[in-house]
Formats: C-alpha cells, sequence, structure tokens
C-alpha cells in the first residue's frame, strides 16, 4: 500500500507540472503513459524469464507462458487505476472507468482461476505416464482430470460472465424479474437446454465411475477402436483404420459396450480353425506352444488349444493365445492363423478341410497298421488265365 501510495503522489506531482496543457491533453498523456509503460515493463520482465526458464523443464516454461496474459493484465489494471484516480476527468467518466476497471478484475480472477486450474492439472498428471506399457492407472486420472478441468474452465467462465453482468444495473434487475417468473421460460429453457443438460451429467458421471477412460480399447457401434478424446459434450474414438467415430457422453450411459482395457491392458485373443476329422490335435497343441513361445507378442500368460465344435466334414479348433495390448493380441491372433495354417499345408495336408470324394490327397496311416514297403513278400503275384501252376 506505501508503494502504491508513493507511486500515486508521484503520478499526481506529475500532473502537477502538466497544468499548463489543457484537461484533454493531459489525458491522453497519462493513459499513454498508463498503457505503454507497462507493457514495456512486462514484455522486457517477460523476456528474461524466458531466458531464465529456456534450459529448464517443460513444466517450468509452459508455467512462464501461460503466465504471460494475466500478469500483463494486472499490470494494466493497476496503471490505469492509478491514471484513473489522477486525472482530470468529469465524475461521469471516473464512474464509467471504475466500473471497467471494477470488470477487469473480474475477468482477471476467471482468468487466473484458470491457468491455476491448467497448471494443477500439469503438475499432478506429471506423476503418470500414458506412454507406459501399463497405463491402466495413468488412464484413469487422466480421464478424470480432463472432463473435471473442462468442468472447471466452465464454471470459471459462466461465473466470471455472470459477475461482469450483475454490475450493470438493468441486468440485474433483469435476473431478478427473469428469476421471479421463472415459470413457462423456465420450463421452455429447459426443455431446449435438455440435450446440452444431459451430456454435461453423463460427463460428470463418467469421471466418476470411469466406463471409459482415455486410450481404452473398446468396440462401439460394431467398430473397433480407442477413446482419443473425452469432451464436455462428446467422445471422439479412434478407429483402427483412421477414422473418428464421434458420439455423444449420454450414449455410454444409456447403451452397452464392449472396453478391452476396463481393469487391465491384456487381453486374450481367439483364433478359429476349420480341420478334418483326422486332423492331429495333440501335435496342432505342441506347435501352438512352440509358435506363442518364438513370438514377441506373447506376453507367457494363456496359450491353448481345444476341439470346440464338431460338424458333419468339419471340426472346429478353438486357438487362445493373450497378450499384453489389443493391438498385440491381433497381431498375434494373425501370426498364430498363419503359422498353423502353412504348418498343416506344409506337414499334415490331410487335416485341411476337404471332400470325402477327393482322392489326390494322401489319406494318414493308421495308427495300428504300419505302412507296408513295396517290396513285401505278402504281396503275391496275380495268376493268369490259363497258367499252369506247380
Amino acid at each position: 500500500m506505501k508503494a502504491m501510495d508513493s507511486l500515486s503522489a508521484a503520478v499526481a506531482q506529475g500532473v502537477d507540472q502538466l497544468g499548463w496543457l489543457p484537461d484533454w491533453a493531459v489525458v491522453v498523456i497519462m493513459f499513454g503513459a498508463a498503457v505503454a509503460a507497462p507493457l514495456a515493463i512486462h514484455n522486457a520482465l517477460f523476456v528474461r524469464l524466458q531466458k531464465l526458464v529456456d534450459k529448464r523443464s517443460l513444466f517450468w516454461r509452459s508455467l512462464v507462458q501461460r503466465t504471460q496474459g494475466p500478469s500483463r493484465l494486472a499490470l494494466l489494471i493497476v496503471t490505469l487505476g492509478i491514471a484513473t484516480a489522477a486525472a482530470p476527468l468529469p465524475p461521469p467518466a471516473v464512474e464509467a472507468l471504475r466500473h471497467g476497471l471494477l470488470i477487469g478484475v473480474m475477468v482477471l480472477l476467471g482468468w487466473t482461476s484458470v491457468t491455476a486450474l491448467h497448471i494443477w492439472t500439469v503438475v499432478y498428471m506429471r506423476r503418470f505416464k500414458l506412454d507406459a506399457e501399463d497405463n491402466l492407472l495413468a488412464r484413469k486420472h487422466a480421464t478424470q482430470i480432463s472432463i473435471l478441468k473442462r468442468a472447471g474452465v466452465t464454471l470459471a467462465v459462466v461465473v466470471t460472465l455472470a459477475s461482469a453482468l450483475m454490475t450493470f444495473d438493468g441486468v440485474r434487475q433483469y435476473g431478478v424479474s427473469l428469476l421471479a417468473s421463472a415459470g413457462a421460460a423456465g420450463l421452455i429453457l429447459g426443455l431446449a437446454m435438455q440435450p446440452v443438460l444431459a451430456n454435461l451429467a453423463a460427463g460428470i458421471q463418467l469421471a466418476i465411475t470411469q466406463p471409459i477412460r482415455l486410450e481404452d480399447a473398446i468396440v462401439v457401434e460394431g467398430e473397433w477402436g480407442w477413446v482419443e478424446e473425452i469432451t464436455s459434450t462428446y467422445v471422439v474414438v479412434r478407429l483402427w483404420d483412421w477414422r473418428r467415430l464421434v458420439l455423444p457422453l449420454r450414449y455410454f450411459i444409456e447403451h452397452p459396450f464392449q472396453n478391452w482395457t476396463r481393469d487391465g491392458a491384456s487381453i486374450i485373443g481367439t483364433v478359429m480353425i476349420y480341420c478334418d476329422h483326422s486332423a492331429p490335435v495333440a501335435l496342432m497343441r505342441e506347435k501352438l506352444e512352440e509358435f506363442v513361445r518364438e513370438s514377441a507378442l506373447w506376453d507367457g500368460q494363456v496359450v491353448n488349444l481345444q476341439v470346440s465344435d464338431a460338424k458333419e466334414f468339419t471340426i472346429e479348433v478353438r486357438l487362445l493365445v493373450s497378450a499384453g495390448t489389443s493391438p498385440k493380441a491381433w497381431d498375434l491372433r494373425c501370426e498364430v492363423r498363419e503359422r498353423m495354417i502353412g504348418w498343416l499345408n506344409a506337414e499334415h495336408p490331410y487335416a485341411l478341410p476337404r471332400h470325402r470324394a477327393d482322392l489326390g490327397r494322401q489319406a494318414p496311416p493308421s495308427s495300428d497298421e504300419a505302412p507296408r514297403p513295396r517290396g513285401d513278400a505278402s504281396r503275391r503275384p496275380v495268376a493268369r488265365r490259363g497258367a499252369v501252376t506247380a
């Protein structure tokens, strides 16, 4: 306060020195200086701060960058307030300028709260890494922070705007009369805003219950992809072929969908292969274990092969393999399917589905009958008709 009083006294002495000028010229000089001086001082300080944090972490660089606007506005409010108090202005002009400065203070408070909220979210999320292999906890907190941050920004903007409007007598009286007679108008407004309000309520519910999180692998509307963005009204799903599926927030409250990473990133993949009834199932099971051990995509948890169904001409063989993430599970399924079919075609072609009339493919030897060589003595020549035997 002493510094402000000293500064005000210095400005008053400067105004006395300009007494030989007309009042309008004094007002122009004072307000010009009140705008130019803080901008020049702020720019000089900001350049110096940028140099100080240039080699520091991203957090400090972002902090300086984010506080540039609010700090500039704060300096302008202080200097304009001093100029308003010292300038030779008529009382109505002084009242108008003070009202504008009051609105500026409200805007500054709202802007500062939004900036502080952003800085807090950055500091809070520095403890979690979304690019980690097992990022379930990080995605959980990132989803909550994203939704709550948007809600906080919306609240700060609404409160700031409402506070600024309530400083005008006409708007304040209109608001009181509107609240007093909020019958049919309130009902119509509520019906018109129902989709928006429903999505806002769904966003708060999603932030608390979290049926979906950022980077969750989900199947929705018959499409498979990842949750890329959650806003205050809609969700963007990044599909596997780079398309984007946009759905309202309330969809995930009212409709069923599949979440492949709800409790963890690991997932079991299924491969279905249809074989002939003579397929060597035991050998296929051993070969599947060999394939997954050689693959870098397998997480070492689940590998299994079972005959899940038997039909008239084929049997259904189900292969189960697990992977650390959904994309790895997809690639592992494709790899196992390709290698198993290739191995059957090369080593056991009779095991692939075929028609029974197809005689071009060699049948497997029976387990209790060994193949006989061509020179076996048991094969006797057929006697010709009319031949004399001894």
